[in-house]
């Protein structure tokens, strides 16, 4: 099939400079979401229309399996799918969906191309309070018409089933149809839902399809509306964790922004968020509102409350935390623990290599079994280039040290409390570097003159 996804719109309600389709629903830009959609759906060709900041959501988003057309001026959504008939290949179906419609799911859009083989479909909702939404208008049980709000009777607004926007429809027809539009409405504009009574005329009988959960055909025309389908969002994404048997302390607390895949036994507590690809093995512990953005976690790792792990990798059976932070490009091997306040910056840590305590260590590369002392740091930047420090294994770097890089640190050497290593320390030595320590017998404190 063709699938066209209509994402012209301004959005005047979101008061935003940014195009509305490009605001995001965890962690992803709304007409990314959609996009992704139509790829599960195996089309011949996807066809984005855009109008309102088309250049910068075609920078965004741009692939080359998609084709976009710009729709100037914004005339309605006949007229946006007027502007892309040139792209579509009439000898297959053309499924219309709307990039500000963001969390329906494959299986709906599934079911209503099932439903309309060989016609046309119209995916149909049932409210409570339709108000505002065009009317699915039948005769004997069969659609014969959609009618818009501000065109509709007294009795055609009591009617409950509404027109969500989204579509299929044989392509040869569509385009005779889209040619036939007029613009004689409340609006003045070309509405796409004309086609189905120009459908039934033509004496196609026109299919409908309901989802299974009404906020899968929600749109976005505001930002409480963008933040009511961030929270559904995320309730699905938690329920599918507990699906899969993932403890979480509270499902209503927690916020994935993009992929989370987790082992068996995994449990995360509450405020924690997920960005990018997050990856925790089997058993592993994730504390109170940390944060998680493109890590991978082995198995057995304890993530302790209010840490921040970005672009890393974590061995197995790992202590990182409390209030840990580790930065892209770190690297820790299995049982390394990072304690209270510690940042780790594109540095290797080797297996059992510990720093428990208020530590810096970046451009490093760590061996095993190494202690680094609390308030140690390495100095890698000299104000114009990083430089990097190397600890050797079963080294022991006393509290207070500064390693000034480029230096290495021997195997088996111990730093003294209170270095400043300028120059590589040697292995199994003991090197220290600090001022000698001085006690002044007939030295008084001062003490506070009178004014």
């Amino acid at each position: 099939m063709n699938i066209l996804i209509l994402a012209a719109g301004q959005g005047k309600r979101m008061h935003s400079a940014l195009p509305k389709v490009l605001h995001t629903v965890a962690g992803q830009p709304m007409l990314a979401r959609v996009i992704a959609s139509a790829r599960a759906l195996d089309p011949a060709r996807i066809i984005v229309v855009v109008g309102h900041g088309a250049d910068a959501v075609r920078s965004r988003l741009d692939a080359t399996d998609l084709r976009w057309v710009t729709q100037s001026p914004q005339l309605g959504t006949g007229h946006a799918v007027q502007q892309a008939v040139p792209e579509l290949d009439s000898s297959v179906p053309t499924l219309i969906l709307y990039g500000d419609v963001p969390l329906t799911r494959v299986s709906t859009l599934q079911g209503l191309c099932a439903a309309a083989t060989g016609t046309l479909g119209v995916l149909t909702v049932t409210l409570p309070d339709p108000h505002g939404y065009g009317r699915i208008v039948r005769e004997n049980d069969q659609v014969v018409r959609i009618v818009e709000e501000r065109d509709a009777s007294n009795g055609e607004r009591a009617i409950c089933e509404v027109n969500t926007g989204i579509l299929v429809a044989p392509t040869r027809a569509l385009i005779g149809w889209l040619a036939r539009l007029r613009n004689d409405n409340a609006q003045g504009e070309y509405y796409l839902t004309d086609v189905i009574a120009m459908a039934v005329a033509d004496g196609l009988q026109v299919a409908t399809h309901q989802p299974a959960d009404l906020w899968e055909a929600s749109g976005v025309n505001s930002k409480r509306q963008l933040a009511e389908l961030e929270r559904i969002a995320q309730r699905e994404a938690a329920g599918v964790l507990l699906d899969q048997g993932v403890s979480l302390i509270d499902p209503a607390r927690i916020d994935i922004r993009g992929s989370l895949t987790c082992g068996r036994d995994v449990t995360i507590d509450i405020n924690c968020l997920f960005d990018g690809d997050v990856v925790l093995g089997d058993q592993v512990s994730v504390g109170a509102n940390c944060v998680l953005r493109n890590v991978r976690v082995g198995a057995g790792t304890r993530i302790e409350p209010f840490s921040h792990l970005d672009d890393a990798v974590v061995g197995e059976a790992c202590r990182i935390g409390p209030y840990a932070r580790l930065r892209p490009g770190t690297a820790l091997a299995r049982d390394v623990h990072i304690g209270n306040f510690v940042e780790v910056k594109a540095s290797l840590v080797g297996e059992g290599s510990k720093a428990n305590h208020l530590a810096y260590v970046g451009d490093a590369t760590v061996g095993a079994r190494v202690n680094i002392g609390a308030g140690t740091i390495t100095c890698n930047y000299d104000g114009v280039n990083k430089h990097r420090t190397v600890i050797e294994d079963d080294a022991f770097i006393g509290s207070d040290s500064q390693l000034v890089a480029p230096v290495r640190v021997g195997r088996g050497a111990t730093l003294g409390a209170g270095t400043t290593l300028t120059r590589d320390a040697p292995p199994d030595q003991l090197t220290v570097s600090r001022a000698k320590q001085m006690s002044v017998a007939a030295w008084k404190r001062p003490t506070k003159t009178k004014s």
